[in-house]
């Protein structure tokens, strides 16, 4: 019943991840153009770019940890036909948490804040988990 709605969320995702690519992009063309960074230290070390820029290269990373778990699970679930309102409300509300981790990461990286996201984004991956466990025992 709610198959193909579980994929409105991965899109976002995968929207995310790409609009933070496009940020990292910006903003290492104003650190060049601003000579703020020394091109030939940061081809080896990220640290050499700007705060700004290092907060979106490491939110890029970000966007490869536990969202890896989150497509691996959706399309789970998708494959095995068992997308349910509660799976589909796991799978928004994962979403949602990694577009605040990602703002809070690249703009004010304040990490109490950024932590309570990954936490919440890490649960409802562990519940998603759990449930798809679940189901895998009644087939």
């Amino acid at each position: 019943m709610y198959g193909n709605l579980i994929l409105w969320p991965v899109f976002l995702q995968i929207t995310l991840t790409l609009v933070v690519f496009l940020v990292l992009g910006k903003r290492k063309g104003q650190a060049i153009k601003a000579g703020d960074v020394d091109r030939k230290k940061a081809a080896l070390d990220n640290s050499a770019w700007p705060d700004d820029v290092v907060k979106a290269s490491n939110n890029i990373q970000n966007q490869f940890q536990t969202p890896v778990l989150f497509y691996v699970l959706c399309f789970a679930f998708l494959a095995l036909n068992s997308v349910s309102a509660t799976i589909l409300a796991l799978a928004w509300a994962f979403a949602i948490s990694r577009l605040i981790h990602a703002y809070v990461h690249i703009n004010s990286n304040y990490v109490p804040l950024r932590f309570n996201m990954f936490l919440i984004g890490t649960i409802i991956l562990i519940a998603m988990t759990v449930f798809l466990a679940i189901g895998l025992t009644h087939l």
